[in-house]
């Protein structure tokens, strides 16, 4: 019987059994030789059909260059292709190309990742949780809420410290958590003095249980306004209830440049200016994000010296159109219940219409530094300078991301745009995501890259990496098939 053999693609160093994997189910002991288990991603563009990405050469691979003309714009990216460690080792993939005709270089690598994190907008004015509560992926903490943004909830998940700072349990969720977010897959999140919600990149939200439809379409003062003058001549009052800042159109700017009429209107809450309120009640899951059931509840007796008379008719409207209701002052001036008037509906639909749909939106955060660089240049801090002036350009998995500036390779990049599964996990614990760093040859040279192990795009395809892999050559598939 063969002997397990260790495999040195990550820290944990496994030894792997014949016909076995790793702790990573990322690598495998065949026939005494260990082989990266899913294949490498290739990534091709169509001329003709708009510049979609398209399969190129989707057939099985047995070792040899295909038989068909290699496109001039196949790229190899990080997704599949292994990783090298100790990263002074070249990195699994150094390919030279032609683009335009300029002579480039791609030196491609599955990169791990303890210092990383995700990111999560969930659009939605429900209340998920107080600013700093902590955030749990089954019962361990994995991150926290931090600052909401314009009709968004935001979520901090994973870094260093929840990775390798805690326990080892606290470490393994937030790995699980983080990997099932980044392949957008749905995690089920609970807040710390908040809500449940379930996050899954590119769809609603379920806060509590119940999907979101809708992101608002601004604050209350906002909404105000945009649609003052469609409300103008069918009601005598409008509130638009929102947890940040509640609309009084009578009140409000737009109103004045309508020469709205004062109705002796009363709100109970925290007036910043004219027509705009702060904190008319306690964030929930009701009204505009409030905990409201009744919106009748921040308004305070009705003054007639100011206005108000019997009759006044009264709409009070969420941000979202989603709640709504019609009222008419009595003799005692005490708002009551009516129908809503036809003609008013469209102006609750109009709300609803410039509504977007509320989504979830993860980004993954990393840190390219340390000896990762290593696989790509003898001069690690010559790659940093590289990525920071533009000379060198960083994609993950074919896909654009955003570099910070400053010190470091910082990035972000939408998980939604790179093909699902380029994530991968290693129990150290830490993420695994494919990076590409690509430059003219001329520059690689000038910062001592590893040219030796330089091959074209036929030789690859030929030869496989260092971690070679008999599975299917992929590409990614055409948008729309997503």
């Amino acid at each position: 019987m063969s002997e397990k053999i260790r495999c040195d693609a990550c820290p944990v160093m496994c030894y792997i059994a014949p016909g076995q994997t790793g702790a990573c189910d990322r690598y495998a002991n065949a026939d005494g030789r260990i082989i990266r288990t899913d294949p490498v991603v290739m990534l091709s563009h169509a001329l003709q059909s708009g510049n979609r990405i398209v399969p190129f050469a989707n057939r099985e691979w047995n070792g040899t260059a295909i038989s068909e003309p290699v496109p001039a714009d196949v790229f190899v990216t990080g997704i599949g292709s292994g990783t090298t460690y100790p990263d002074y080792k070249p990195a699994p993939f150094i390919v030279s190309s032609k683009v335009e005709g300029a002579d480039m270089v791609t030196v491609v690598t599955e990169a791990i990742f303890s210092y990383c994190g995700v990111k999560v907008k969930i659009d939605t004015d429900r209340h998920l949780g107080p600013e700093g509560a902590k955030v749990r992926f089954r019962g361990e903490v994995i991150g926290h809420v931090t600052t909401a943004e314009y009709g968004s909830q935001m979520l901090s998940l994973g870094g260093v410290h929840h990775l390798t700072g805690g326990s080892k349990a606290e470490g393994r969720e937030t790995c699980a958590a983080m990997l099932a977010l980044c392949n957008a897959e749905a995690v089920e999140l609970t807040i710390d003095h908040g809500a449940r919600v379930t996050v899954q990149a590119g769809l609603p939200p379920v806060v509590d249980g119940t999907p979101e439809h809708r992101m608002r379409v601004g604050c209350g003062s906002a909404t105000i306004g945009m649609f003052a003058a469609q409300w103008q001549g069918l009601v005598d009052e409008v509130v638009v209830v929102d947890d940040h800042i509640t609309g009084v159109v009578s009140e409000h700017q737009a109103g004045k440049v309508l020469d709205w009429p004062a109705t002796g209107i009363r709100i109970k809450g925290y007036r910043s200016t004219p027509g705009r309120y702060f904190r008319v009640a306690d964030p929930g899951l009701g009204w505009g994000g409030t905990v409201l059931t009744d919106p009748l509840e921040i308004l305070g007796p009705w003054r007639p010296e100011k206005g108000a008379r019997p009759g006044m008719t009264l709409l009070m409207v969420s941000t979202t159109g989603e709640d709504h209701g019609y009222y008419v002052l009595d003799q005692a001036l005490i708002p009551q219940k009516a129908p809503l008037p036809p003609d008013l509906l469209p102006t609750v639909a109009l709300i609803a219409e410039n509504c977007e749909p509320a989504l979830c939106t993860v980004l993954f955060v990393g840190g390219a530094g340390g000896s990762l660089r290593a696989g790509v240049t003898k001069n690690p801090v010559l790659l940093t300078r590289s990525v920071q002036s533009g000379r060198t350009r960083l994609t993950l998995g074919g896909a654009e991301c955003y570099v910070w500036p400053g010190g470091g390779i910082t990035f972000m990049v939408d998980v939604l745009d790179l093909p699902k599964g380029a994530f991968g996990a290693v129990p150290t614990p830490a993420l695994v995501a494919p990076l590409e760093f690509t430059l003219r040859i001329g520059d690689y040279l000038a910062m001592g890259g590893h040219t030796g192990q330089m091959v074209t795009v036929e030789q690859a395809l030929a030869q496989g990496g260092e971690y070679p892999t008999a599975a299917l050559l992929r590409a990614w598939p055409r948008e729309g098939e997503r």
